[in-house]
Formats: C-alpha cells, structure tokens, sequence
C-alpha cells in the first residue's frame, strides 16, 4: 500500500479532507501532518491524527513565514517517530518547503509532489518581493516530480510562461467526489419553490464585493430572491460579517457544512449557485475552476459566473449557466430580474444533460491518482516502472 505522507497549511480545510478522502478511497494510507488556524491541535481528520506542526493565522504573511521557519528546525523530531513514507505530497509553497526538510530527516530518496491550487497575488508582483517568491518556488520546485494543479488558466498564465516548474503536470480538477455511479433520477431531485428565487452561495466565503454584490441585489428586487450563503467566511476580509449580514433582510447564513456528506441537502434549497470571486481581482480569481461550480452543477443549481473568467468559458463551453457582462447588482437583474418558471426549467435542465462525470470524480479516478503516485516510487528502467508507463 501506498504510504503518502501529506503536508498542508491548515489541517481543518475541507479541501483536505476531500483530498484524504481520494487518496484513501484509491487505496493509499496517508499520514496528514501540518499547520492549523484554531488554539488547540486538530484531533481528528477523516479518521487521522494529524501531526501538529503549530498554528498560524489567515492572511498574516509574516507570522506564517515565521511558523514555517520554526516548523523548519522541529519537523524531524515531530516525524521522528512514523514510518518512512513512500512519497510526500505538499500542499501549498510554504509546505514545499517543509516537504524538503523533512525528506532529509527520513535519509532516503522520497517523491515529492507539489500540489497547488491557487496562486497567490504575492506571486504574480513584479517587484523585489514577487520576483524573490517566484526564484524561492522555482528553488525549492526544482527536482519535485510532479505539479498537481486544478485549473488549466494556472499553467497556461502562470506555470508556463514563468518557467516555475519543470515537473509534468496533473490536472486534477476540484471535482465533487461520488463513491458510486450518478443515476438520473438521483440528480432530478425537485428543486425549491419559487418565487422566491434563492441564489447559494457556498464554501470558503472571502470575497467582500460578492457579499455587497448581493445584498445590493436582494435588496432592490425586494425578496424576490434571496441570498442563501454556507461555510467558512474569512473574517479577516470583512469587518463585520455576521452583523452584516443580520442587517440584511434578503441574507442568511446557515454555518459551516460537511462535503461531501451536507452537500445534496444544502444545494437542493437553492435554485443558483454564485461561482464568482473578486478576491484576487484579474489574478487567481479569474483563473480558477472552483469547488463550488462542481458541486452546484453535480446537484442541479444553475451556476453564475463572470462570462470572462475561465469559470466563464468553461461554462460557455458547455451550454450553460448564467454569465454576467459586469459584476454590478444592475447586470445581475438584467439577467434574472424577469426570471420565470419556464426560463428557469430550461436553464436548470441543461446543467442535468451533461454527463455527471463533468462535475464528479469517482473511485475509478481515485486510484488512477494513487496509481499515478505510486509510478513515481519507481526507480527509472525498472521492469515495475515500464509495467507502469
């Protein structure tokens, strides 16, 4: 079996847990080890004790650069004690870095493979900062063997023409994980009365401009949608977020939910998910594929994207969703302002044509990744590695 040790910025992330779950359901053993945003350790992650590495906080550069350097000078007593794994997974540059000190202290020839799913705005400056950064990943990427990323926008605007990273590449989407095979009938669940018309929108809630987007939105269609908003806002990025949205009187949020066990019930209450994130403004945020445009469509709920952004032409590209010219509240109810069952039915009926494999992963892809990990364990020319090819 497959022992992948996985080092990440913040164990408590779902998208963590949704990774462990792929690489256990494609038969690897995982041993999950990294930093954590709460006061006391995790305990427990997808049946996993993690290995603490200390903690550190959202949107802090600095104190997250200085945990990494302490984490630099203990992470061989903290690993001391667990079997030498067969390949190490790093989630995020701060963890590659640690993915290489903790390679040493196993004294053996292990894998790494470098996982990133968003690029920072730190990365793309063209200044001292941005240029050490992008030198700093290109040092520590230089003999990882694989780049597992989940948006081709990344390579082709950033990997690619910043010559960061001579591994071959892993397009691995953020796919809606599904155990067993998607009948028609399970995803034909009746949607929500309406009106009102509810808009979801669903996960790692960072986005100011969406949050205001929206409530300007509701509030001059008067109820006749409502904002429906679930999981982990950032609260580093607004100033009041829950007071905000009490004060709002079209707005709720329902707290943080479990994916993929939550996400039937959570997306079948509302009739549109809200794929689009201001946060990395011409960056990250127009390059990025997101979870929740998976998970929205897996279930029904008719995305809204920016009709520029790759979520955009990746929407285009299938026939559906709605796409908004320019993210004003006024553009959205061009869009939706006239909405009527019939318009609706046809808008949500295109998302349930396309084959289900568009939006999930199953375990036939599960162990493909484990199996395409475990080539990398292979020493070159070996009959084992020519089986594999």
């Amino acid at each position: 079996m497959l022992h992948v040790l996985y080092l990440v910025h913040d164990v408590s992330d779902p998208a963590v847990r949704r990774r462990i779950i792929m690489l256990k359901a494609g038969g690897a053993q995982v041993t999950l080890a990294g930093f954590r945003r709460s006061a006391s350790p995790i305990a427990e992650v997808e049946g996993l004790h993690p290995i603490d590495l200390g903690a550190t906080r959202d949107g802090r550069f600095a104190q997250r650069l200085a945990a990494v350097t302490k984490a630099a000078v203990s992470i061989g007593s903290k690993l001391g004690s667990m079997p030498r794994p067969d390949l190490i997974i790093a989630r995020n540059l701060e963890m590659l870095a640690l993915a290489r000190r903790a390679k040493s202290a196993f004294q053996a020839t292990v894998p790494i493979v470098y996982e990133c799913l968003d690029i920072h705005r730190l990365m793309l400056r063209d200044d001292f900062l941005g240029k050490a950064m992008r030198g700093a990943e290109r040092y520590l990427a230089r003999d990882v063997k694989l780049l597992v990323t989940s948006s081709p926008a990344f390579i082709a605007n950033y990997f690619k023409p910043f010559g960061q990273i001579a591994a071959p590449v892993e397009l691995l989407e953020n796919k809606y994980f599904e155990p067993a095979a998607v009948s028609l009938n399970d995803r034909m669940a009746a949607e929500p009365v309406a009106p009102p018309w509810r808009i979801g929108w669903f996960g790692a809630l960072r986005c100011r401009r969406s949050l205001e987007l929206l409530a300007k939105f509701s509030r001059r269609l008067e109820g006749r949608f409502e904002i429906i908003l679930r999981g982990r806002p950032a609260l580093s990025e607004f100033p009041d977020f829950h007071g905000f949205v009490e004060s709002e009187p079209w707005l709720s949020f329902g707290g943080p939910y479990r994916n993929p066990e939550d996400m039937a019930t959570i997306y079948r209450q509302v009739h549109f998910s809200w794929a689009i994130d201001f946060f990395e403004q011409g960056l990250n945020s127009e390059w990025l594929l997101p979870n929740r445009l998976y998970e929205g469509c897996r279930f029904g709920a008719v995305p809204i994207s920016m009709g520029h952004t790759e979520t955009g032409r990746f929407l285009d590209q299938q026939g559906i969703g709605v796409l908004l010219p320019q993210a004003t509240p006024e553009a959205l109810e061009a869009a939706l302002g006239e909405l009527e069952e019939h318009r609706f039915g046809k808008l949500r009926e295109r998302v349930l044509a396309r084959n289900p494999r568009t939006w999930s992963h199953d375990r036939g892809d599960c162990r493909a990744l484990v199996e395409k990990l475990r080539g990398l364990t292979v020493a070159p020319g070996s009959y084992a590695a020519e089986a594999l090819a």
